[in-house]
């Protein structure tokens, strides 16, 4: 094919033109450098011209195909989608590198001039949506995945883009929308880290940013929960940037060029520490398990991964027609294959997974009715709402135990709602009772269910009597110490179906007087979901 490449010359715009050049097609390196084009062109055997997007554009006419790698997309002034349109009336294909969630999102507009033209129009051939949609989709099969959860993890010697440092830069600290439990939750940008396994043993951390894959994948999975985080190899770089978000949160500044060109001068002293190594991981969380797709680029290979979408759609005979976010554009078969010639490692594990309440119950978890075990299947977040009422003991030793596990007020009909976050190591229950909430944790031990207020943490024997669900304290300790039984609370706590309904009746009792603490019971339905095809503005 005869391909137009505009950015050809940069981080991985070169990296996409030594792959085309290799697989044979007749590629025109392109930029607002002429000079840079023509030099790197030289390097690679293939042409070169001079072009801004913002120029004419009449140069695209007598290509097949016109790939964007120039980006940052989230800056395109007025008219963003002036190259591509511009490509639809040249009759040329139209592809781009853009992981920006609107950008992605928006190029679907074009998609009945693309249609009529016969042309393929194509946004976010990169490691996301385009890579990660494809292992998305091999690690789901046929299931519908509950969870999706992708990290891009760079080594530290990697090149740096100033277009990719100012999409990151722009988001650190700012809110943005992230599709958790059916709803659209805002987050700061490079906030809430968590560890990623790679190939060889290698973990790396990541943090939140926007990515298309938090707004495109809610509706094309049907996910109820879609995450994407970014890392650095160098804790110094991480918490530098965390440091910038804490920052830009109380002072929201703009990431100007001269700001992001220090950033990188400060980058770059940096660059020969850590390694380059870099990876990636796609995690998808089905009913019974975790399945996981890995990645591991070596020896510096990792600048490649953008550029393997487009290296392996341009290796078909054909390409499709119509406008659109490159979701499922490739499958991972072709993407593999599209990296043989790299440095380039894979692997794949599937891990059983059970919720905390079936692995405490064993087989009697099986015997609960299906409205209290859909209240323990959560797979990363779950919402329950409903309605309660609430008793509160009238003595001075309760009332102060209830303000210090801040318990509900009396009332006989207030709004509840319960929110049930899957941790590391078990899970967290944030339960709101009108304007009051309070929050508890619960793993598994070798004891069996264990929930923990802060430093008080109690031993709940779980058991299944009658289809009822009962939860008595039978052990507890404040941090390390472990409490008397005299000094115990008493729990007469229980779930139970009625109407058809997940109901509620929880007791606690006051250690050493046995006088009621509190007692709330009520009912819980499933939350309704938010519409995923629109996030907040």
């Amino acid at each position: 094919m005869r391909i137009l490449l505009l950015g050809g010359y940069g981080v991985f715009g070169s990296r996409l033109a030594r792959l085309l050049v290799t697989d044979g097609h007749d590629v025109c390196i392109a930029g607002r450098s002429l000079q840079r084009a023509r030099d790197y062109a030289r390097e690679l055997g293939c042409r070169a011209i001079g072009l801004d997007r913002k120029g004419n554009l009449n140069l695209l006419q007598g290509y097949d195909v016109v790939i964007d790698a120039a980006g940052p997309f989230h800056s395109y002034e007025d008219d963003p989608y002036r190259l591509p349109r511009a490509a639809i009336a040249a009759g040329v294909h139209y592809l781009d590198l853009s992981d920006n969630a609107a950008f992605c999102a928006g190029i679907s507009a074009l998609d009945a001039e693309a249609r009529a033209a016969g042309l393929c129009v194509l946004s976010g051939l990169s490691s996301v949506p385009a890579l990660s949609s494809a292992a998305v989709r091999a690690l789901a099969g046929d299931d519908t995945p509950a969870v999706i959860d992708t990290a891009i993890l760079p080594g530290n010697r990697a090149p740096r883009g100033l277009s990719v440092m100012q999409s990151i830069l722009s988001q650190t600290g700012r809110p943005m929308p992230v599709w958790i439990g059916n709803r659209w939750q805002r987050v700061s940008g490079w906030s809430d880290p968590a560890r990623y396994a790679l190939p060889r043993g290698l973990m790396r951390q990541g943090w939140q940013i926007e990515v298309a894959d938090q707004r495109l994948f809610p509706v094309h999975f049907g996910a109820e929960t879609v995450q994407f985080r970014a890392g650095l190899e160098l804790a110094v770089m991480r918490y530098g940037l965390a440091l910038l978000a804490a920052l830009r949160r109380v002072i929201p500044f703009p990431m100007t060029p001269p700001i992001v060109r220090l950033f990188r001068a400060l980058a770059y002293l940096l660059a020969p520490f850590g390694s380059g190594r870099g990876g990636m991981s796609v995690s998808v969380i089905t009913r019974h398990e975790t399945r996981v797709w890995r990645l591991l680029a070596e020896d510096g290979d990792g600048p490649f991964i953008p550029a393997i979408a487009a290296r392996a759609l341009l290796r078909r005979a054909a390409l499709p027609d119509g406008a659109g976010p490159a979701l499922e554009a490739i499958t991972l078969t072709e993407a593999e294959a599209a990296m043989a010639d790299l440095r380039v490692v894979t692997e794949r594990e599937t891990v059983p997974r059970s919720p905390i309440f079936a692995r405490a119950l064993g087989p009697a978890f099986d015997t609960l009715p299906e409205a209290i075990r859909a209240t323990h299947r959560t797979r990363a977040v779950s919402r329950w709402e409903g309605r309660c009422a609430v008793e509160r003991g009238t003595a001075l030793w309760p009332r102060l135990l209830c303000a210090l596990f801040r318990f509900p007020p009396e009332a006989t009909d207030v709004e509840v709602e319960v929110t049930k976050s899957v941790t590391r190591r078990g899970e967290t229950w944030q339960r709101r009772f009108g304007r009051s909430a309070f929050r508890s944790h619960l793993s598994v031990d070798d004891s069996g269910l264990c929930e923990r207020f802060g430093p008080f943490t109690f031993s709940i024997g779980l058991e299944v009597r009658d289809g009822e669900l009962h939860y008595p304290v039978t052990a507890g300790r404040v941090g390390p110490l472990h409490l008397p039984h005299w000094l115990l609370p008493v729990s007469v706590a229980r779930e139970f179906v009625a109407d058809g309904r997940f109901h509620f009746d929880v007791a606690l009792l006051a250690p050493l007087t046995k006088t009621l603490m509190v007692r709330y019971r009520g009912f819980l339905v499933a939350a309704a979901p938010d519409d995923p095809r629109c996030p907040p503005a």
